[in-house]
Parts: structure tokens; C-alpha cells; sequence
């Protein structure tokens, strides 16, 4: 059985002071691609969502993942991190092997 990914109550909240900021809601879309270091990539950025997107909702927000990347990110959490380096989206993924130290990019 296929778990979809789940967001955090702070991902949310975060995507939706980014939007009320913007002045226009955009949904959050996550999606996978080829590439980065580690043979995978995230890319993540504000998007309008598509017909075929799964869509995630919360706070009256909205995370999208498009169909392609939906089985890399199965039982993934979505979430939003603030440290020294650096406040991001972040992506906790059970089936990525390894990844790179900055997070973004992994293998499986």
C-alpha cells in the first residue's frame, strides 16, 4: 500500500505566512527529479496546482506533489526547519539510502 507523503503543522504555518507576505496564495510543490549529487533531486517552489497533483491541505494551505515523483516521496515528511544556516523546506524521506549534507538531493 502506498502511503502518500504527510506536512508538518510547521510547514504549513510557515507556507502560509509566505503567502499571506505574497499577497497571493501559491501552493508548495514538491517534486523529484534527476540530478544533485546523489543521482536525485528536490525541487521545491511555489507552483499553482495541476489537475493530476496529489494535493495536501492544511491551515487552509496547500502542498502539491505531482504523480511522478509521488512514489519517491511515499510515507515522506514535509516539513520546515530554522537553524543557524538557514530556514527551508525540508524533506525527512524513509526511502532515500543516502543523501547529500545539505539535504537536497539523495539516492535509493
Amino acid at each position: 500500500m502506498t502511503l502518500p507523503p504527510t506536512v508538518t503543522e510547521r510547514a504549513f504555518a510557515r507556507l502560509a505566512e509566505i503567502n499571506a507576505d505574497a499577497g497571493e496564495a501559491k501552493a508548495l510543490r514538491v517534486a523529484v527529479e534527476g540530478g544533485g549529487c546523489s543521482g536525485f533531486q528536490y525541487d521545491i517552489k511555489l507552483d499553482d496546482p495541476a489537475d493530476e497533483d496529489l494535493v495536501l491541505e492544511g491551515a487552509g494551505q496547500k502542498v502539491v506533489v505531482d504523480a511522478v515523483s509521488l512514489p519517491f516521496l511515499e510515507n515522506a515528511v514535509i516539513d520546515f526547519s530554522e537553524e543557524l544556516i538557514g530556514a527551508r523546506f525540508t524533506i525527512e524521506n524513509p526511502n532515500a539510502s543516502s543523501s547529500c549534507g545539505c539535504g537536497t538531493s539523495f539516492s535509493m
